[in-house]
């Protein structure tokens, strides 16, 4: 740069003198004391130095541009990490490796790979009914197995799905004001994408198939009797299954003895929760 801004006081000089120069032919010119070819020439000549200065200005502009390319300021606020180069080393512009790397760490993201069947199920469950799409919430769970206080919502999906893993990727953002939350770390994720009325939990064990593979439990009805209930049941949360039809408000399903109880026979229902006595009707046919 200081040799640009002498470049421009050298050009600056120069179109001085030819200023002055043409100044002084143009009078002489027009009275026949000079050629009014050497006129056109001064002339000439101090255009020529007005366009150097205009080159020099450039120079110098160009100069200062690149001394502050030796500042490296970062263009976002986050968690700068180790410095890849040491003080000394060469560096370049537009080098492939950075000189640091800066994280933002508040909000953060965290992408999610969600299975295009279940999506492609949860979509089919929102066009036939019963099942209601609402603002997605995610909540992470980190590896000790506990769950990340604050909620995050889902920013993105993305429109096609990896033909390699049939998945398709989804981006969640949480807000991470402590820190808790570090880039490549990795954590479970449970999506909240829509809610389902309608809906009853029923414990895995209570639920049987005919042999044409239907579902179906074992209720107690009105009368006291045992009665086996077709349901339709399409999957599981934990370790209960989701039944979508069969059952209403205050069935009371068998959950334990199904081998001993059997249909049209009389039961008593107690709690799944009562103490078991050996060799009691409770303890062979608990109801939930």
């Amino acid at each position: 740069m200081a040799q640009a801004q002498a470049n421009l006081a050298s050009a600056e000089a120069v179109v001085s003198a030819q200023e002055a120069k043409a100044a002084r032919y143009k009078p002489l010119a027009g009275e026949g004391a000079v050629a009014q070819q050497d006129y056109t020439d001064v002339a000439a000549a101090a255009r020529q130095a007005r366009a150097s200065v205009a080159q020099t200005w450039a120079a110098l502009n160009t100069a200062r541009i690149n001394l502050r390319f030796t500042t490296v300021p970062s263009p976002i606020t986050g968690r700068i990490g180790r410095s890849l180069f040491t003080e000394g080393a060469l560096v370049t512009n537009g080098q492939a490796d950075p000189l640091a790397v800066i994280s933002v760490l508040d909000p953060i993201y965290v992408d999610l790979q969600q299975s295009a069947a279940d999506m492609m199920k949860m979509r089919a469950a929102h066009t036939v009914g019963g099942s209601a799409p609402m603002a997605a919430t995610v909540w992470l769970y980190l590896d000790d197995g506990t769950r990340y206080p604050v909620p995050g919502e889902l920013a993105f999906s993305e429109v096609t799905a990896n033909p390699a893993t049939g998945t398709v990727t989804m981006r969640a953002r949480f807000a991470n004001p402590g820190g808790l939350l570090l880039p490549g770390l990795f954590v479970k994720a449970s999506v909240e994408q829509g809610s389902q009325s309608g809906a009853f939990l029923v414990p895995q064990a209570a639920l049987t198939r005919d042999p044409r593979g239907n579902a179906q439990v074992m209720v107690v009805n009105a009368k006291g009797l045992a009665e086996i209930r077709p349901v339709t049941a399409l999957r599981t949360q934990g370790t209960d299954w989701v039944i979508t039809s069969g059952l209403s408000d205050g069935d009371r399903v068998i959950t334990q003895g199904l081998g001993k109880a059997k249909a049209g026979k009389p039961v008593k229902a107690v709690p799944e929760t009562a103490p078991q006595v050996p060799g009691s009707a409770a303890s062979k046919t608990p109801a939930g």
